[in-house]
């Protein structure tokens, strides 16, 4: 039963400090805003600088990770080179250091609660009563993250006492090292944090558990186990990303497997030459001298390596658009057939977005397209909603760029055609940013307790989902369009808001409701209303002729 005890109090610290550094790492993003970023763009103009920058934003964030995945992004968008790239890495790998030296000397060496307890109780009070200012908001993180880290750290160190006991070390001694080193690297690649493994290993060490040769091996396996993360953020992206995340994860290899052959010598020089005889600060002084290690080992040859790298993986553009990427302004009439095939695959991906904040059933869209399989290439149905809504966004803008290019090379008549189709992808786009803009309000609608709001959200949901099969039966042109039926589809828009919410004050007023919720309702129905309308704009540009789409631009269509 001691043992269950441990366990669980073991596994609730790891939780705890899982959860300690998202809750820092929180705070601090959100309360540097734009600066890291800016700081590590001014500052990486040099090896030496890059270093540094990876080293200062890593220590006060606290992430090599987000750190990494920051660059990987800014490599994407070209804004660093590659080699300035991995060397804001190597730097980065430093900064995960500071986080083990605050570890090993305020949470071993100082009395915890002192610490921990009321920086909890302060944030708590924060959140409480001023959290609905964003300062005060990411200062009560910041504040609950550093004191349950060190409640984690108590409860992993205290677990770890009750059972070094029953540890009888000279069973481990005679294991080969690269078990601990595989450990480390497991332990790493379960729970995604060095941090956790370097905190896991000083309470091991502090308790007896292991030994110090033991818990070195342990630390250089957490060095690689991290890469998991960047690896799998890299898939799909452009050559230089996927080039970066290899040059991390070679570099991450060759310097385990530089310090593990030498780990007899590193660890001589910390116990014997620079006589730390705490283990504790022994270990984070190993963790700090491989990553200098790595410093020293790769910057001079940055240039080589980077070469090195650019052998591997087929330099693409990562682009969003399905047609006019192989659209060529030279054959305008071809360029211009590929277009309209764009704007219809822009319209009916912002369909699927909208239906599915809706949580409606889009198969039947989805089986019936003729971008299926296109939509699945581009993995669009496994993104994220936020993914899918950057993805619609890259696609707008490849659509206008190369609008722009096209709109010199056509004749007249076919511009107004060039014309319509962008008119189309900017009322498609106006409706997915209308929809989304409700997405807090559509999931309170949809999860409330209250009949008056989940009906109002499931009356509109229907009314949305008849919508869109009719617009998606115009738009595969399964069904011709003309004016008259646009015209009554527009009506029953226009009906729909306004009966919808003539009956929620009538039944408002025979019901128990807060002032928020009306004001949650009202919002939703506007927008929903707005976005309704823009939906079928863009259709209508596509099934109209320029002189219908114009005389259906003037239906009065503002309402309040």
């Amino acid at each position: 039963m001691e043992t269950l005890n441990s366990i669980l109090k073991l596994a609730a610290g790891i939780g705890l400090f899982l959860f300690a550094m998202y809750l820092v790492e929180e705070s601090l993003k959100n309360l540097s805003g734009r600066s890291f970023k800016l700081f590590l763009q001014r500052i990486t103009k040099n090896n030496i600088g890059a270093v540094a920058g990876g080293t200062i934003v890593t220590g006060v964030l606290q992430s090599s990770s987000m750190v990494s995945l920051m660059v990987l992004a800014f490599v994407g968008a070209g804004v660093f080179t590659m080699k300035n790239a991995m060397a804001v890495i190597l730097g980065a790998n430093l900064g995960t250091t500071i986080a083990s030296w605050l570890v090993a000397t305020l949470g071993f060496k100082t009395d915890i609660e002192v610490i921990a307890y009321p920086a909890v109780c302060l944030g708590g009070f924060f959140l409480i009563l001023l959290g609905n200012r964003k300062k005060i908001k990411y200062l009560s993180y910041f504040l609950l993250g550093f004191g349950l880290m060190f409640i984690g750290l108590s409860f992993m160190k205290t677990a770890m006492e009750s059972q070094a006991q029953y540890f009888d070390l000279s069973k481990y001694a005679s294991m080969p090292m690269i078990i601990f080193l595989l450990i480390g690297f497991l332990i790493t690649l379960i729970v995604q944090s060095s941090s956790v493994t370097m905190a896991l290993t000083l309470s091991a060490l502090n308790a007896g558990a292991i030994g110090f040769p033991m818990a070195a091996a342990i630390v250089l396996g957490s060095e690689t186990g991290t890469i998991i993360k960047i690896l799998v953020s890299a898939i799909g992206g452009n050559a230089s990303k996927k080039r970066v995340a290899l040059g991390n994860l070679l570099f991450n290899i060759f310097i385990t497997a530089i310090a593990f052959a030498l780990l007899k010598p590193i660890l001589l020089l910390i116990t014997d030459v620079i006589k730390i005889k705490d283990p504790l600060i022994g270990l984070v002084t190993f963790s700090t001298l491989i990553n200098l290690l790595a410093i020293v080992l790769f910057l001079p040859v940055l240039d080589i390596f980077t070469k090195f790298l650019e052998r591997f993986f087929k330099n693409t553009d990562s682009s969003a658009a399905a047609f006019i990427g192989h659209a060529s302004i030279a054959e305008p009439e071809t360029a211009l057939d590929l277009f309209q095939r764009e704007t219809k695959y822009f319209i009916h991906n912002s369909m699927l977005f909208n239906l599915e904040l809706f949580a409606i059933n889009t198969l039947s869209l989805i089986e019936n397209s003729a971008f299926k399989d296109i939509d699945e290439e581009k993995k669009f149905y496994s993104k994220t909603e936020e993914e899918k809504y950057q993805f619609l966004k890259q696609l707008q803008g490849e659509i206008h760029a190369f609008y722009l290019k096209l709109r010199t090379k056509l004749q007249d008549e076919e511009q107004v055609e060039l014309n319509q189709m962008i008119s189309a992808v900017r009322s498609s786009m106006h409706a997915v940013k209308s929809v989304k803009d409700i997405g807090t309000n559509i999931m309170d609608l949809r999860n409330s307790s209250k009949d008056i709001k989940y009906n109002f959200f499931m009356h509109h949901k229907k009314e949305t989902e008849n919508l869109y099969l009719q617009l998606n039966a115009f738009l595969l042109q399964d069904k011709k369009a003309n004016f008259e039926e646009l015209q009554n589809i527009f009506n029953s828009i226009q009906n729909n808001y306004s009966s919808a919410l003539n009956n929620f004050y009538t039944e408002a007023q025979q019901t128990a409701i807060e002032d928020i919720d009306i004001t949650t309702v009202i919002n939703f129905n506007r927008e929903l209303f707005t976005s309704n309308k823009a939906m079928l704009m863009a259709v209508k540009e596509i099934v109209l002729d320029e002189k219908l789409a114009e005389n259906f631009n003037e239906i009065p269509t503002y309402k309040t």
